[in-house]
């Protein structure tokens, strides 16, 4: 209600007259459908994501307590604590042990395997990735072993660690062929993308490949590069890249740190970014 004063031209007096404004209708959550096939936590859980991706809360902030979700929506606390379950499953929510439930921030993820190369997979989600030389390229002899193409005979051979804000998240060992990239040796290659020197010194781009995956701990001198605890597993991926010009022609192992970052992998057709 709201008041006004207005003056009366004939008499010269004041008076007050009010007017009355509907008031907005309240707006309230939408209720669970008892009738339905769908079980009540697979409801409340759908409803609760909603309001997650409509940004009612947001990442980090604390949801309603069980309590609180079980007044306002008539249910008991053991439907809300499995819809909970169903998202803390999913990885959109985390339970605080004393302080209540929260929303999970986006894991940082990078398509770590598309052919554009490991620093365009970082930077196409706007991390900074600083990659620093273990051991410089040079042309070595390769020991036999199970898995390298170029085993038993020569390549050149370069080992680099990316980092993230410091932290040490993925190992590279590449293993390049010996004929097709002549004169790479005498290449500065610190902080430059390979796949980028690649196609612009050596006028080649890959053409295809094949990726083996595997859980694995690392060893001694990679486990200390990482920064790793003892016990800690690994992504290892063994990765075979194609030119026109050779098979193989090109070939790493890539020790993956998982703690920090999901390494995805898109499935479709090769595309070179």
């Amino acid at each position: 209600m709201q008041n006004h004063n207005c003056i009366d031209n004939f008499t010269n007096k004041w008076f007050i007259f009010s007017e009355t404004r509907n008031p907005k209708p309240e707006t309230r959550n939408p209720m669970l459908n008892t009738q339905s096939p769908i079980p009540l936590y697979r409801q409340l859980a759908d409803l609760l994501m909603e309001a997650i991706h409509g940004g009612d809360y947001p990442p980090g902030n604390r949801i309603p307590s069980e309590p609180q979700l079980a007044r306002e929506y008539g249910i008991g606390r053991p439907t809300v604590r499995q819809a909970i379950d169903v998202l803390v499953r999913q990885r959109m929510l985390e339970r605080r042990r004393g302080s209540g439930t929260y929303v999970c921030r986006p894991e940082k993820e990078v398509d770590l395997f598309s052919l554009a190369g490991t620093s365009a997979a970082f930077h196409k989600q706007g991390i900074d990735v600083e990659a620093d030389l273990i051991e410089p390229i040079r042309r070595i002899a390769v020991p036999d072993g199970d898995g390298n193409p170029f085993a038993g005979g020569k390549a050149f051979f370069l080992s680099r660690l990316n980092r993230v804000d410091g932290a040490p998240v993925l190992l590279e060992e590449i293993f390049l062929h010996p004929v097709l990239f002549k004169g790479i040796e005498r290449m500065d290659l610190h902080g430059r993308s390979l796949s980028r020197v690649v196609e612009s010194s050596f006028y080649m781009r890959p053409t295809g490949g094949r990726q083996t995956f595997r859980i694995a701990r690392a060893d001694g001198a990679k486990r200390e590069a990482m920064e790793l605890a003892d016990d800690t597993p690994v992504l290892e991926v063994h990765r075979y890249l194609n030119f026109k010009q050779a098979v193989n022609a090109v070939y790493s192992v890539l020790i993956c740190n998982t703690e920090t970052f999901v390494f995805s992998q898109q499935i479709g057709g090769l595309i070179h970014d």
